[in-house]
């Protein structure tokens, strides 16, 4: 499959730059900056930042081709989409086509039926690894049309009748086997811990990084989810120091909230400046809530970007 490189080949260090609207063709109605009155135009950022749809709905409509439009105008580079395997072919190809003719690139989607409280891997059933595998294949057809790499797995619950190596073995087996199948298309699966139950399986940065090891494959990395290792682990940039050469992916959002940076207690603006120290160019899926309702929510998201992306480099 041919990917685009996302990395960008322009930046700005510590300051806002706007480039106008004009003449472009938009579905929506014209917008006003979110960074000041007088401006229209995108911030340009130094992170690639990928919202989901319904995060701009409110400005550019329910139509999830202009919102796309309007993420891109607004300096977006990328888009996340879990539930992007449960769109139809044909609108995945929509957006698919959308996404490169604006330049923009494909985020996580996450892995249908892929390991979870219904098919956990841990507990080391055929039917349960098959039902992961059949998801692994309906993963490539879904990349294809969207230009995606990366796929969300989450291995599904602790199984209390295994001892945990065990459980872990079960995992790394199906893993092995899924990457199997996403390989040859350069498809990635991204291991994400969670911390919305004590029941899952995977829950630590530490425990994700072994797995990872184990499998052994450039398709089998981590997804470091910044609001629930914040609550799981705490400690974020030291976990993502131990863990660096597993890590393919970032998302984001605000504890305690779940909602964009600035609205809760971890400092971004240190945590993304230590990230692009390190060299990441990759995408940091917006996974969060807006905290505020409507337009006034949606402005007030894009300024708490502007401001924790305003570092040093």
């Amino acid at each position: 499959m041919q990917r685009r490189k996302f990395v960008k080949t322009s930046l700005l260090s510590g300051t806002a730059a706007f480039t106008t609207l004009a003449g472009t063709n938009l579905a929506y109605s014209a917008i006003s900056s979110p960074f000041g009155e007088g401006n229209s135009g995108k911030y340009d950022y130094k992170l690639n930042y990928a919202p989901h749809f319904g995060m701009f709905e409110n400005h550019a409509g329910k139509d999830p081709l202009d919102q796309l439009k309007f993420m891109a105008d607004m300096g977006f580079t990328a888009l996340e989409d879990n539930g992007m395997m449960h769109r139809t072919p044909q609108m995945q190809e929509k957006i698919g086509d959308q996404l490169e003719k604006l330049n923009m690139d494909m985020g996580v989607f996450v892995l249908d039926k892929g390991g979870n409280s219904a098919n956990s891997l841990t507990a080391g059933k055929p039917e349960y690894k098959e039902i992961f595998l059949n998801g692994c294949k309906n993963a490539v057809a879904t990349a294809k049309r969207t230009n995606a790499k990366w796929i969300t797995v989450v291995p599904g619950n602790f199984e209390r009748e295994l001892p945990i190596g065990v459980q872990t073995a079960n995992v790394i087996d199906a893993l092995r086997a899924g990457v199997e199948i996403l390989e040859p298309h350069g498809l990635v699966m991204v291991l994400e811990p969670l911390s919305d139950t004590p029941d899952l399986f995977l829950r630590h940065t530490d425990q994700t990084y072994m797995i990872c090891k184990a499998v052994n494959s450039p398709s089998c990395k981590i997804l470091y989810d910044i609001y629930h290792m914040q609550k799981n682990e705490g400690n974020i940039i030291r976990h993502i120091d131990w863990t660096w050469d597993e890590i393919a992916y970032f998302q984001i959002g605000d504890n305690p909230g779940r909602n964009e940076p600035t609205t809760g207690e971890i400092n971004f603006q240190n945590v993304f400046q230590h990230i692009y120290k390190k060299g990441y160019r990759g995408i940091f899926g917006m996974e969060h809530g807006n905290s505020l309702p409507g337009k006034a929510g949606e402005k007030a998201l894009m300024e708490a970007y502007a401001k924790v992306d305003n570092f040093d480099v």
